[in-house]
């Protein structure tokens, strides 16, 4: 039986309708209705005043984007995780504009078993993903898939990824006075090995420097030194020091079943000991951290005044609901909103249900063509 052309092409139409559907426009439909956050009067640290009226430094903050290489997963698999990451990207630029882009470590997934050739690949690919505009600004945190924990870092691994993603064992980067310290979770043993030592120099130099910000240094010049001091914010790979997820309520947290299973100290958080460390010596004002995959917020400090988010991984390979962070922030002020990505078991309903309304469509199509077809041949024969 021959099918018309003008049912083909309605056909193709409508085959051609569902991927645009399902793998471009819902990016957008579902990224958009996310906004950045306003900042709160009232959440101001008066302490700290704004000079110069900067703008708002506009930053958005993702982690565990877990590239795939060439030992786990399938080829689709790796094919498919990779165009949702860059499509979801690639709208948030878009749609948002944010100035500077953090990614909070483990971007790639065998990034400490992959020799010299696949690590190539492995950092053009990621430059490609996730391509941003001329000017906006990228700082990638180095996470346990990046080098490996602690035990298992070499210095080969370790320099490989710092020369790439100039990513050293800490730092300290400013944007319009607010100050952002990145850390290598993994640096944080305080055992002395030769990752931790460097961590441990420049920490007592970041640390040192801060007050002298503040005007509470010793030793300070302060002629040459002295800058306007903001409480600065800590970006790095592991969360920091909590028994578990339990009192992580988010739309994105971690499943009821698996929120009460206790974290292991320097493997699924920091340790205690590097956390009161960090809190004493920088004194934060927020932390931004991955690693688990799901979305967490938690209050640290005796004043409950530092804030820190989790975010969730941003592969669907992980996590069906994966999501991103904008934040606002000035030295004196911040906030922060939660941008959710669309659902993958959305996506796969989707399909499904277009499928099945084709089909049904493309039946009763047929059926027609097929009933008019016999009816002329009856309507011939009985003439």
């Amino acid at each position: 039986m021959k099918i018309p052309v003008k049912l083909l092409m309605r056909m193709f139409a409508c085959v051609c309708g569902i991927i645009v559907l399902c793998e471009f426009l819902i990016y957008y439909i579902v990224i958009i209705q996310c906004s950045w956050p306003d900042v709160d009067p009232e959440k101001a640290d008066t302490s700290i005043p704004v000079r110069d009226n900067n703008e708002p430094v506009r930053a958005m903050f993702l982690a565990d984007t877990h590239l795939l290489g060439s030992r786990n997963g399938h080829w689709f698999d790796k094919l498919r995780r990779e165009w949702q990451m860059h499509r979801a990207f690639q709208t948030a630029m878009a749609i948002h504009k944010p100035e500077v882009v953090f990614f909070l470590g483990d971007i790639f997934d065998e990034g400490l078993w992959c020799g010299k050739l696949e690590f190539d690949y492995y950092v053009a690919r990621f430059h490609s993903l996730f391509q941003v505009p001329e000017g906006t600004k990228v700082f990638v945190i180095v996470g346990n898939h990046d080098i490996g924990f602690h035990y298992s870092i070499s210095p080969y691994l370790h320099e490989r990824f710092m020369q790439a993603f100039n990513s050293p064992p800490i730092k300290m980067m400013s944007i319009r006075g607010n100050h952002f310290v990145l850390l290598n979770s993994m640096a944080m043993e305080g055992d002395g090995c030769f990752l931790c030592r460097q961590a441990e120099i420049k920490l007592n130099g970041i640390a040192e420097k801060l007050r002298c910000y503040q005007g509470a240094g010793k030793g300070c010049e302060s002629g040459k030194l002295r800058k306007h001091y903001s409480r600065p914010i800590i970006l790095q790979h592991f969360p920091m020091y909590r028994e578990s997820d339990r009192n992580c309520d988010e739309p994105d947290g971690a499943p009821e079943d698996l929120k009460p299973m206790q974290f292991r100290e320097r493997w699924d958080c920091l340790s205690k000991d590097a956390t009161s460390m960090l809190f004493e010596q920088l004194a934060p004002r927020a932390i931004f951290t991955g690693h688990t995959h799901h979305g967490c917020h938690s209050v640290h400090g005796a004043s409950k005044d530092i804030h820190e988010y989790t975010v969730s991984s941003f592969s669907w390979r992980n996590k069906d609901n994966p999501s991103f962070m904008l934040s606002v922030i000035s030295p004196n002020n911040y906030a922060v909103s939660k941008c959710q990505m669309p659902r993958e078991s959305t996506v796969i309903f989707l399909y499904v249900m277009c499928l099945a309304c084709f089909v049904l469509w493309f039946s009763h199509n047929l059926y027609r063509i097929t009933f008019r077809r016999s009816r002329s041949t009856h309507v011939f024969k009985s003439c």
